[in-house]
């Protein structure tokens, strides 16, 4: 089993492992119909996710976390190790999807941002991973924001290819970033 990546510190978050008291908190954001606007899923159940986040410990691939603001969850990071497209001899664990949602009274405060380089730092740094990718709607620019200012690059801009439950087919952006440019993104940083 792969050891967890987290606890991680970046900027003002202290990035975690969700414990169970947490769950609630999660949901009380999560089913936020200002949230939803911008999620495939524009509600989850209570209980099916409530069994996702308590199989998170158990599970080798998934290194979802939550992120405190001093000492309140703030936002839900998602880091799901995924292979990649399955070409034969493809090397096996060596990607990831990430993403987030924030509490709405904790956004435009960075939070979304520094859980996003939380993630990818995560990914890299500590899992060895090679890819990451994310995705948004593209009628969501302050996601898009977010994933730029990270250092991913917009890789596709998919025409209706998302359905979402209330707005129909909606158009959505794929981000990615790969390990030898996350390594060269801190390196700069840190000749700044």
């Amino acid at each position: 089993m792969t050891a967890s990546p987290w606890p991680m510190r970046v900027g003002p978050l202290h990035l975690r492992e969700a414990a169970a008291a947490d769950v609630e908190r999660l949901l009380t954001f999560r089913n936020d119909p200002s949230v939803n606007r911008f999620m495939l899923r524009t509600h989850v159940d209570p209980a099916v996710f409530r069994a996702e986040w308590s199989a998170i410990g158990a599970s080798d691939t998934d290194f979802s976390c939550v992120a405190e603001v001093d000492g309140t969850v703030a936002a839900m990071g998602f880091l799901d190790v995924a292979d990649g497209m399955g070409q034969p001899g493809m090397p096996e664990r060596t990607e990831a999807v990430i993403g987030y949602v924030v509490d709405p009274t904790f956004t435009g405060r960075g939070v979304a941002s520094a859980l996003a380089r939380g993630l990818l730092a995560a990914a890299f740094d500590r899992l060895g991973l090679r890819r990451v990718t994310a995705g948004c709607f593209a009628d969501n620019r302050a996601s898009a924001r977010v994933l730029e200012k990270a250092g991913m690059r917009r890789e596709q801009h998919g025409v209706e290819d998302s359905w979402h439950a209330e707005l129909g087919w909606v158009d959505g952006y794929q981000y990615a970033l790969l390990a030898r440019e996350w390594r060269a993104q801190q390196a700069a940083a840190v000749r700044r």
